[in-house]
């Protein structure tokens, strides 16, 4: 059987750094978790014109986080916070690239920054700076090593992500300050933290629609090994 090809998201950077031209960055871990469960990492540039074609080569959607924030106006709100960051040449392109495997029914797996863009491709809405909506609001944007967990959520039982993790505590790690802050009725909430954040969202009508608020391709846990593999074997099919 063919090992499914899997599109990752890649970062974008302007000059400096590595190189003195603008260049793209991914974090080893997201290719080692695909390849590890049985899939075929491929990072994707960000070409809006080449969109079609990747979507007829790929069998799964990896959407990567990020040190940025997707923009509010693209999901409604009037203003926005002093602390968002936006890179709107990568937005565009996974928007564009995530609508177009959900519009195929190929499966999706969001994380961290993929979570909050794959909530909003779903019609939902982002809480933009977690201190300033919840209170007390725990350390998301945790202090000690991401390779580390630095909270625990609760799965909610009956979901997707329950059935494929098989716990309903797990730890897990955070690095982000926005969330997920509303989901349409036909989407599901699977996963929170203790203080509430939304920590994961999922699509029940579809073939494999998910996304984690953390970032599984760390390994942490057990659950973050078992969504890979299921991620790579919804591919499959």
């Amino acid at each position: 059987m063919r090992s499914p090809v899997i599109g990752i998201t890649a970062d974008s950077e302007e000059p400096g750094g590595y190189s003195k031209f603008p260049w793209y960055a991914l974090r080893q871990n997201y290719c080692t978790a695909v390849r590890e469960a049985g899939g075929v990492p491929v990072v994707l540039p960000h070409e809006p014109g080449l969109i079609d074609a990747y979507v007829g080569l790929l069998d799964g959607l990896l959407v990567s986080g990020g040190a940025f924030d997707v923009d509010p106006a693209l999901f409604g709100a009037s203003q926005r916070h002093d602390t968002v960051v936006l890179k709107e040449g990568r937005t565009d392109f996974e928007l564009g690239i995530t609508q177009a495997m959900l519009k195929v029914d190929k499966p999706v797996l969001g994380i961290c920054g993929g979570q909050q863009l794959l909530a909003v491709a779903l019609g939902g809405t982002l809480i933009q700076h977690i201190p300033d909506e919840i209170n007390p609001a725990l350390a998301h944007e945790q202090p000690n090593p991401r390779n580390e967990p630095g909270h625990e959520i609760a799965i909610c039982e009956g979901t997707l992500l329950h059935k494929i993790g098989g716990e309903v505590h797990t730890a897990v790690n955070s690095a982000h300050h926005q969330a997920v802050k509303d989901v349409p009725d036909n989407i599901v909430v699977n996963a929170v933290a203790p203080d509430g954040v939304i920590e994961g969202i999922e699509d029940p009508s579809r073939k494999f629609c998910i996304g984690v608020q953390w970032h599984p391709e760390f390994t942490i846990s057990p659950v973050d090994a078992r969504l890979f593999q299921a991620f790579i074997a919804a591919c499959r099919t």
